[in-house]
């Protein structure tokens, strides 16, 4: 549930658990700029590529599959490191099914680009799942991380889609030492994995007068979880997306007398 304003203390700061935005266009920054807040950019989690030697101990066979579930840019990455170290060749008559168009042009860094053998989704699980369900001949491929999440899984499930999930990169948490003396008025999480890193650094982490941000309903059961107050939750209906729920949130709160 997303509140107005939880407490009447104004925001100056925040940190936001994700990479500084590339390139100088960011609505973070339009926000920093409009509500004259200081944003800082801190990753709270990082991937680690599996082993190969770790890999072959799920005896997940790459060459049987005539697919392969591109969910993120990870999946990419990690599918074709994965090749390379596992020796095996990738046959050109390979098919691709991305999240979305820009994980498909993505897989240019590896591929040509063969709109035949590639296909994508508009952005979501369930788009990409109208595409998937054309092709039940197929026996995919599902490279994900040790955390992933069970929709699509369960949507292959019930579709009654050939696969295997192949977990061939893993969810870490950053070294936050160096924050451990530095306060923020809001706390910006995008993933439960972000919770789980912040107390994995700080164990005794206590909220106190620091509000808390997130992004998703997996990230707000894991803030609720961890014993946290939720303050600002997007999307909702009048923020779809973080920015605005945390432009509203911190307008709210600097105007309270």
């Amino acid at each position: 549930m997303f509140h107005v304003i939880a407490t009447k203390l104004k925001v100056k700061t925040l940190l936001v658990s994700q990479p500084k935005p590339e390139g100088e266009k960011s609505p973070y920054y339009d926000l920093a700029k409009k509500c004259n807040v200081k944003i800082d950019f801190r990753q709270f989690i990082q991937i680690e590529g599996v082993s190969a030697q770790d890999f072959r101990k799920d005896k997940v066979n790459i060459s049987e599959h005539t697919a392969v579930i591109m969910t993120s840019r990870n999946a990419v990455d990690h599918y074709f490191r994965m090749c390379q170290e596992m020796r095996v060749t990738v046959p050109e008559t390979m098919k691709y099914f991305c999240v979305s168009e820009s994980t498909a042009f993505y897989l240019q860094k590896y591929v040509l680009y063969r709109k035949r053998k590639i296909f994508h989704g508009k952005q979501t699980v369930t788009d990409l799942m109208e595409v998937i369900k054309k092709h039940k001949q197929e026996n995919f491929l599902l490279p994900c991380s040790d955390i992933a999440k069970e929709e699509i899984a369960d949507k292959l499930d019930e579709a009654k889609i050939k696969y295997t999930k192949a977990v061939m990169f893993r969810t870490v948490a950053s070294d936050l030492s160096d924050l451990a003396n530095v306060n923020y008025d809001i706390l910006v999480f995008f993933t439960p994995a972000g919770i789980r890193s912040l107390f994995k650094n700080f164990p005794k982490f206590k909220q106190n007068k620091t509000r808390i941000a997130c992004f998703g309903p997996t990230t707000a059961k894991a803030v609720k979880e961890a014993g946290l107050n939720l303050d600002i939750h997007a999307p909702n209906p009048k923020a779809p997306s973080m920015t605005m729920a945390l432009e509203q949130y911190i307008t709210a709160a600097n105007k309270a007398k």
